[in-house]
């Protein structure tokens, strides 16, 4: 057997249903049989224990199952005497439990034409994208019967959202079950925090290819970035889940709602639409102006969304919408994401480079725009922006909470996830990550070209303006 390192742990920990949360026995080492199929996992109670420890096998369709529990030792070496002897190779996989659904394969086909995006996770620069995607769908607690045909073909982009979303939960210690055919996840903290949320992504009106498409134009006016196509692409999305009537479900009624929106409306659009989101629920945004001989921010207030359907802006401005507590948005729901987790806790494939560029969110107080950055994945300095040491999945999850929520949701409930809030009549931000990333890209070189470096970056950009 070999002990895990805590990236890949963390990993396969997503399979618990409390994800990272062990209460008050935490994990203090784990180790995997070479095969693949066991897992044990050693837990500490305080500093000086008892220890315990925790099994975790295969089942048949490669998901997860824990198959035993024990505590009471007095030192981690006799914790490890007791998990040597259960640590066999080639033990058959566990079988299905009565009633249980065998999960189909994530890369079998069955005769399907895969989606290009799909394929994109067949190259060899990607197969750390593969393996954490078909990780999170094994850790599903009941994914629907048409995931793995949907994500294979035209859906792949609500599969993945469905799949990071799982990793951001359980990484910051929820119970999440899947008990119900909507909304998609039934989310609770050990506190008795809990919240229904109901995931959708921003689709296009024309459909384009995700692989290989030109990015599109980026918006340089502020009425546009806030109240353009952007923010009605995701005001009419929203409409259409909130208009489902979610909020009264016997089973969510009287809790906290949430949706959880993620961007694919144009190529590359999630680099910028953000602030499309902030303008259309708050109805208003923020313009650089000279303020008694100062460049400061100033608020952009709107009542209306651009264009000729004068589509009302602020859903979170009033209580016409008290039934929704708030919304999740990430800007990194991608392929990348699903490889940068793993390659940064690691190595990069042999032969290949991953580099991220982007901006850092600039918390210095009256900063207008972020900080740039350009690092290797692999490097300490990026490893090092995380507690982890490596990149965390709720990384870029972000909460905006309507201010009028009937039944709001509690900071505690996502403690790594940055919160936008109002208070006193302003909006506010809160986060634990020192790092929250604006925007980012991530490409990948071969070894033996010169590494990319941020000046390559900012020429381009005073060249393109």
């Amino acid at each position: 057997m070999r002990k895990l390192p805590q990236w890949e742990f963390d990993i396969y920990a997503l399979s618990l249903p409390r994800g990272h949360g062990f209460g008050d026995q935490p994990p203090t080492a784990a180790w995997i049989t070479e095969d693949g199929r066991t897992c044990a996992i050693a837990t500490l109670a305080g500093n000086e224990g008892p220890f315990g420890y925790l099994f975790l096998r295969r089942r048949i369709d490669f998901v997860w199952v824990v198959t035993a529990e024990s505590n009471g030792f007095d030192s981690l070496k006799d914790t490890m005497l007791a998990i040597e002897p259960l640590m066999v190779e080639g033990k058959p996989l566990e079988p299905m439990t009565p009633g249980a659904i065998i999960r189909p394969r994530l890369f079998d086909l069955k005769g399907r034409e895969p989606s290009d995006v799909f394929k994109v996770l067949a190259r060899p620069s990607h197969a750390p994208a593969a393996w954490a995607l078909n990780q999170l769908y094994l850790a599903l607690p009941k994914p629907d019967r048409n995931w793995v045909s949907d994500c294979q073909t035209k859906n792949f982009h609500t599969r993945l959202w469905e799949a990071q979303l799982l990793a951001g939960f359980r990484e910051q210690g929820l119970l999440v079950t899947q008990p119900y055919e909507s909304p998609d996840f039934h989310i609770a903290n050990r506190f008795g925090g809990e919240a229904w949320v109901e995931a959708v992504t921003a689709n296009p009106t024309v459909p384009y290819n995700h692989v290989n498409a030109a990015h599109g134009p980026i918006p340089t006016e502020k009425d546009e970035v806030f109240f353009g196509a952007a923010a009605l692409r995701f005001a009419k999305t929203l409409g259409n889940k909130l208009n489902r009537g979610y909020d009264r479900l016997p089973h969510v009624a009287g809790k906290s709602f949430m949706i959880a929106i993620a961007d694919f409306q144009a190529p590359a659009s999630m680099m910028w639409s953000r602030e499309g989101l902030i303008g259309y629920l708050y109805g208003e945004g923020a313009q650089v102006a000279m303020v008694d001989g100062r460049a400061q921010a100033v608020a952009m207030p709107a009542t209306h969304l651009l264009g000729p359907s004068a589509f009302p802006a602020g859903l979170f401005a009033d209580d016409r919408h008290s039934e929704l507590s708030a919304v999740i948005f990430s800007n990194a729901c991608s392929i990348a994401k699903l490889y940068r987790v793993p390659i940064s806790g690691s190595v990069a494939p042999k032969g290949l480079r991953y580099i991220r560029i982007g901006h850092f969110f600039d918390r210095t107080p009256g900063a207008l725009v972020g900080v740039p950055f350009c690092l290797d994945i692999t490097s300490d300095e990026y490893r090092a922006l995380w507690p982890q040491g490596y990149e965390p999945w709720s990384a870029e999850m972000e909460v905006f909470h309507n201010p009028f929520a009937s039944h709001p949701v509690s900071f505690d409930l996502l403690p790594e996830a940055t919160h936008w809030f109002e208070q006193d009549g302003e909006k506010r931000c809160s986060t634990i990550y020192e790092t929250s990333v604006l925007w980012s890209r991530t490409m990948i070189q071969d070894e033996d070209q010169r590494p990319l470096i941020l000046e390559d970056f900012l020429s381009r950009a005073d060249h393109d303006a």
